[in-house]
């Protein structure tokens, strides 16, 4: 790992083993883009890289020099308005009206390891071996704007991370109207672009489509990163696989409104941009004032999508997400409420965790409906306290129980939100978002509290710290059940209001910093109506989320295999629901849900005392099995096989540390008669270890498993024999191989 200056060049040059990343100090002293990719051998001049020439209905910086225009030069911090067309990455306002800068080179500074961003989630190290951060000022001589781009590399792993620090060092007030965490200049464009979209109950969808000129985008002016569009994307060459070729994924740690898009001009070069979305951002900044932008992640890989997956899951399971959880195999869950949901009593959640404990789960979480007026979803949201007509020992009681029947005792909450009819709005009806003179939407009978509040926050602080404090609880699932309308904040002036939606996200970070650092053994799920707010920001508090309110087998595959292009198996809540399905009334073998399941941090969402005899002995095998194998299913290194969104079957795997355990998951969605011979070539494995299959009981070497492949044939090939029990829809497997 190395970041070096050549002076005479003016040329940074920053590498470690697999990445190399170059730009360079222009003429005009703005920063140039010079390369991103694969690793090169650093040498003092980089300069040829740097194509200028004349072309037609072109402006050009300089007198009597018609070769430098910077529509035409890749840059690494582009601003608008002088010579350059394209999307910048940066618009400020001066108070003379003049969005124009000049954004000039000044200084620079290299650290070891990485710095915090106040405020903002963002990834870390432990010891300033693991990386190296370049800060590279940049001046505006007129307006004495400063603008830090920081760069962090880490010493392995195709792995850079930009953002971006503003300090107006000026005596006039700025607007910044635009603030991207990155821009990234590329040569060309032969890229297919991947994203990650959907809606509720199927999110994370892969969607696929070749870069046109113009500009591709996706983000969210929701106020949360949303169930519509993943704050992440990839750019991979036409043919680029799984298991091969060249990718770059983006990824941004950020929870709020945000824009990432591909500008490709006419030239064919390509333009990527990511941060907060600049639609939904007016920041004012007073002199003496600063304004930090979240952190977005660069991965480089040339070895297939897998490979690129697999950089992400490891930076964000270890150098993400914190804390007592970080490390720890997750425990085995029953959730109460697609049991229940608003009905239920003490003695009722009793039952089910009894049932629960018996079949071996550790941990009984009691879902929405204990507090407060809460009988439906029209009330009570803001009153932490328990309902004792429900609760008649309250949380601490109820908390007690759980734990002398040796499970532990999770707890649900909506800390965002508020109904009108509840005490807490009553007594604070001007700590909602709202517009004055406006109507008020709502979403789920509920509105959405003013967190660009202290005084809010601490409230809701309050509230959840007391609980905490008194009750047995190792678990909190903290919900968020719509998104921001009326975005206006009773608090700040006209001036400031373009800031309320950022604003409310630092106070949602700062809401979850102070619970976490409080009560730093209980683990923290995420959830937002599922994953309208399963993103990177998320992860630094909470080291799994909820990422889909379809707990159905079939859609979880697709859920799950989308997820996984940026999100590691540790993060993804999973559990076995009901059926028929409530979301969209499947009936899947029980065997199957739990085979989706396992690739998760796994649990229930029902009650197991409604199972039959013969399915609780099931369930108590599943969670045997979990138990046995959940390490490596939730740390071990993940292998897309198969796409559901491509054909009838779909496969996963998982392989250990040492190479030594893998477990496939094999499914196939319908079931066929007279079908073809199948099999699924195996990755990650040793070539000379001998494994055992489990479900077979023959042994293949790691070689043949990943060369010939697995065969997955069953009696759907040809017909079906009698006697046999006949293969059904919805079949899956899994195939457990040990050295």
């Amino acid at each position: 790992m190395n970041i070096v200056y050549h002076e005479n060049t003016r040329t940074f040059h920053l590498y470690n083993d697999s990445i190399s990343y170059i730009m360079t100090v222009m003429r005009n002293g703005h920063l140039g883009q010079l390369y991103f990719g694969k690793r090169i051998r650093d040498k003092e001049d980089f300069s040829y890289l740097l194509e200028t020439c004349e072309r037609p209905m072109t402006s050009y910086v300089y007198e009597n020099d018609r070769t430098f225009s910077l529509e035409h030069i890749r840059q690494e911090y582009p601003v608008f308005g002088s010579t350059d067309y394209r999307q910048p990455a940066v618009d400020i306002r001066q108070e003379n009206g003049s969005r124009i800068l000049d954004l000039r080179y000044k200084c620079h500074v290299i650290t070891g390891g990485k710095p915090a961003l106040p405020g903002l989630p963002a990834t870390y190290t432990e010891t300033d071996s693991e990386a190296q951060t370049l800060t590279v000022t940049l001046e505006d001589p007129v307006t004495k704007i400063h603008a830090d781009l920081l760069y962090t590399i880490f010493a392995r792993g195709g792995i850079l991370t930009r953002s971006v620090r503003f300090a107006n060092l000026g005596k006039e007030s700025l607007l910044l109207g635009r603030a991207m965490s990155l821009c990234l200049d590329l040569p060309d464009s032969d890229y297919v672009w991947q994203q990650l979209s959907g809606c509720w109950a199927r999110e994370c969808h892969i969607h696929t489509r070749n870069l046109e000129p113009g500009i591709s985008s996706i983000g969210s002016m929701r106020g949360n990163s949303s169930h519509e569009h993943n704050p992440f994307l990839v750019l991979k060459r036409p043919n680029t696989d799984e298991r091969m070729g060249e990718a770059v994924g983006f990824s941004l740690i950020y929870s709020g409104n945000f824009r990432m898009q591909a500008e490709v001009d006419a030239h064919d070069t390509l333009r990527i941009l990511a941060g907060i979305d600049p639609e939904t951002f007016e920041w004012k900044l007073d002199a003496g004032e600063t304004f930090q932008t979240p952190e977005a992640v660069m991965v480089y890989t040339d070895r297939g999508l897998n490979h690129m997956s697999q950089t992400f899951h490891k930076l964000y399971q270890k150098r993400l997400a914190r804390g007592y959880w970080r490390d720890k195999a997750r425990p085995i869950l029953n959730n109460n409420w697609e049991a229940t949901y608003f009905d239920f009593t003490e003695d009722r959640l009793i039952e089910i965790a009894s049932k629960a404990k018996e079949c071996g789960a550790e941990l009984f979480v009691l879902d929405d409906g204990w507090f407060g007026a809460r009988s439906n979803d029209s009330a009570g949201l803001g009153d932490w306290k328990a309902n004792r007509d429900r609760l008649p020992n309250g949380i601490s009681g109820l908390s007690e129980r759980i734990e002398q029947l040796g499970m532990k005792f999770g707890l649900w909450f909506e800390p965002e939100m508020t109904n009108k009819d509840s005490d807490f709005y009553r007594q604070h009806p001007d700590w909602i978002l709202a517009a004055p003179s406006r109507s008020q939407s709502h979403g789920r009978n509920q509105y959405v509290l003013d967190f660009s509040r202290k005084e809010v926050v601490e409230a809701i602080y309050g509230q959840m710290s007391d609980i905490l404090g008194q009750a047995k609880i190792s678990y909190i699932k903290w919900d968020m059940n719509r998104s921001i309308t009326e975005c206006y904040s009773a608090a700040w002036p006209a001036d400031r209001q373009g800031e309320i939606y950022h604003r409310y996200i630092l106070g949602v970070y700062d809401l979850y910093d102070r619970l976490t650092r409080e009560f730093p053994q209980v683990l923290f799920e995420s959830c937002a109506s599922g994953g309208g707010r399963f993103d990177p920001g998320m992860l630094y508090f909470a080291p799994q989320g909820w990422i889909s309110d379809d707990s159905d087998a079939v859609e979880r595959l697709k859920i799950q295999y989308g997820t996984s292009l940026c999100y590691p198996v540790s993060s993804m809540g999973t559990h076995v629901s009901v059926t028929p399905n409530h979301q969209v009334f499947r009936n899947t073998p029980l065997h199957t849900r739990a085979n989706v399941a396992y690739f998760g941090t796994f649990g229930y969402e029902l009650d197991l005392n409604k199972l039959t005899p013969e399915e609780n002995e099931e369930v108590k095998r599943q969670i045997a099995f979990m138990k046995k194998y959940r390490e490596v299913l939730q740390f071990g290194t993940f292998y897309r096989l198969k796409s559901p969104f491509e054909g009838n079957e779909a496969a996963w795997m998982v392989v250990s540390e040492d190479q030594k355990t893998a477990l496939v998951g094999w499914y196939r969605i319908l079931n066929c008669v007279n079908g073809s011979y199948t099999r699924v070539r195996l990755e990650g494995l040793n070539p000379s270890y001998c494994y055992r299959n489990a479900y077979s009981g023959a042994c293949h070497f790691g070689d043949e498993l990943m060369h010939a492949g697995l065969i997955t044939s069953d009696e759907t090939a040809g017909q079906v024999p009698s006697g046999v029990k006949p293969c059904t829809d919805f079949e899956s497997r899994i195939y457990v191989l040990e050295v």
